[in-house]
């Protein structure tokens, strides 16, 4: 069986995908996927752990709208 090869996208295409300033408060609280050191002054993230993230909080959407 053959490993799943995970790919780093950068800060900017996570924020991308989030809203900017709202992603820098969950950062801070440590809610939101953590970053990867790769450099000096430069982080990267897990795309699938972004993509879960996100996956997570269109369900508890889904379940509150439910409720």
């Amino acid at each position: 069986m053959q490993d799943k090869k995970e790919r780093l996208i950068d800060f900017k295409e996570a924020l991308n995908r989030t809203k900017k300033s709202w992603a820098y408060e969950l950062i801070k609280q440590n809610r939101f996927p953590k970053p990867i050191k790769i450099g000096s002054r430069s982080i990267a993230f897990v795309e699938s752990e972004i993509d879960a993230w996100i996956d997570a909080r269109i369900a508890e959407r889904d379940t509150a709208e439910v409720n």
